[in-house]
This record gives structure tokens, sequence and C-alpha cells, in this order.
């Protein structure tokens, strides 16, 4: 039996402008996912994806050595099918097969078991720490396998494979990524707030893409932020660079920040993370923030020390 785990990922700067080389900064969550392999007789690949709590959402079997799809069910009451998901998955596991094409050559199949430990709808990389478990089973580069079967920055790789905050860059294609201590003094102002909808990250990169002109200036200024945001020891300072960040990411999605759209009155300030429109915000606040989200009917409220790894 072998066993795998990855980290899940939050983006805290340079969101979308990642993609175009800027420096962000990223951190790895105390929720993951993780993969269990066990060794059986017959020429086959058996599936089974489970939720944090449990239930079995995606069950899928494959022949061996073509990966044939036999059979897939998928328990959901959100977006996606049986197909999509056997079809999704048969293709990491085809470009892995292709980086490794030892990988499931034997006579004798497996059957794998993944598990999340947060909810599917949170938004903390259940493809990325997906990938980056299949990556290490299948011992072959990960960003390699993401950029293959995905597109995207890779800083959800970084994050799965980092125990602490990363500075991440992209530079000529390839990952640049160094660890750095971020855990600042008003860390206990600081919470994340699950807006309560996934968002799909590819169709906000497709968004980006579009509206996407000359970013070399944008690149600059928001690797500048991170730069500061890392090194500021001062609530003040911090909100202030939050607010840039924001200004200039709604600026070239042409999208209203979410503060304004979502909280207008809340005493604090608020952050996108990653994909605009869902998943994480980060706030600051004090002691009456959980009880103002809650009054507004968002429940899941986690304060910075108890998500960051």
């Amino acid at each position: 039996m072998n066993s795998f785990y990855s980290n899940g990922k939050l983006l805290l700067t340079g969101e979308y402008l990642v993609l175009e080389g800027a420096l962000s900064l990223a951190i790895p969550t105390k929720f993951g996912q993780d993969l269990v392999i066990e060794g059986i007789n017959q020429p086959q690949l058996l599936w089974e994806s489970y939720t944090y709590d449990g239930v079995c959402w995606f069950q899928a079997i494959f022949d061996l050595p073509k990966l044939r799809l036999v059979n897939a069910t998928f328990q959901s009451d959100k977006e996606g099918s049986s197909e999509f998901v056997a079809e999704t998955l048969q293709n990491i596991l085809q470009e892995a097969k292709n980086l490794n094409p030892n990988l499931l050559s034997s006579k004798n199949g497996c059957k794998i078991k993944t598990r999340l430990s947060f909810p599917r709808d949170w938004g903390l990389g259940s493809s990325s720490t997906l990938i980056n478990n299949i990556a290490n089973w299948a011992q072959v580069n990960p960003y390699q396998l993401l950029w293959n079967s995905f597109s995207g920055s890779g800083y959800d790789i970084a994050c799965a494979r980092h125990n602490s905050p990363i500075l991440y860059r992209l530079e000529n294609n390839q990952s640049v990524v160094k660890e750095v201590a971020f855990r600042p003094t008003f860390s206990d102002q600081l919470y994340f707030v699950h807006l309560n909808q996934k968002q799909n990250s590819r169709e906000g990169i497709t968004r980006f893409k579009e509206k996407r002109e000359n970013l070399g200036q944008s690149v600059r200024e928001v690797s500048e932020l991170t730069s500061e945001m890392l090194k500021t020891n001062n609530l003040q300072d911090f909100e202030r660079l939050i607010q840039e960040h924001e200004n200039r990411i709604a600026a070239i999605l042409e999208l209203p920040k979410v503060k304004e759209s979502l909280f207008p009155d809340y005493f604090g300030t608020i952050k996108s993370l990653g994909a605009w429109g869902g998943d994480f915000v980060l706030a600051t606040g004090n002691e009456d923030t959980i009880s103002y989200f809650k009054s507004k009917g968002y429940q899941t409220i986690i304060p910075f020390l108890e998500m960051v790894l």
C-alpha cells in the first residue's frame, strides 16, 4: 500500500497576473487531499473519491493497460457528470502514463482511494492536490503533468508540495518557488470568508485573457505590492496594500470589487483571492467579524491561523 498527501492552496496576491510572471504570495492550507493505492490481481484500475465527511461521490473502473473507461458513477448536485469527471481523470492518468510509460504497465492493477479534508466547493485545490498526488505516485514532474492536463500558473502545485508560505513566479515558462515566513503580528485580525459558491478558475482565466492588453506595468506594480505585503507588520499598511491590489485587478477585469458589491457596510478591508466572484476572500477585522458575515448569510469564516499551514 502506498499513500500520498498534498496541501490545499490560497493565492493571496497576484491573481491572474501570476500567469504573466507577477511575483505572487501563496499559502498552503491545513486542508488537503490524500491518495491511497492498493494492488489487486486483475488488470483494472478501480477508483473511488470521497468527500471530507466520508461520502463516496465518484467511482470509476478502467481496463488496463489502455485505461479504457468501463464504468463510472457520480453523486453530486453540483456541476458535472460521471462522464465528464471520468474523462478528466482519464486524461490526467494518460498524461502521467505518457510521462512515465512504466506506470500501470504490469498485468496487475490497483485500487485507488482519494479523500478531501475540505468541502469540494471551497476551491482550495481539489484538482491541484489530485494532480500532485498522481505525479508523486507516477514519479513525474507535477508541473508538467498540470500543464499537459490543464492550464494555469502552477502556484497551486507549489502549495501542494511546500509546507510554508511561498513566493511564486513564472520565469521563461518555469516555476520559481521560494519559501518565506508570512505570519504577521496582526494574524489574529485576518479571516478567510467563503462566498458560498465555487468559482471555475478556468473561466476566470479565460475572462482575464480577453481583457488583457499590455500588462507589463501591472505585473511590476503587483510584484511590488507582494513584496511590500510580505514585509509589513502594520495592519493599516496591510489594508492599504490590499486596497491598491484590488484596485489594480478590478481595473484589468472591469469588475466591481467584492466589498463594493457584497459588503459595502463592512468595517474592515476585503480582498478577493484567486478567481474573482467565488471561493474565499480575505477580510481584516476583529471579534465582530464572524458575527457580521454570519448575519449576511456567510457561515464559513476561518481565522487565518486555522487555515494557514
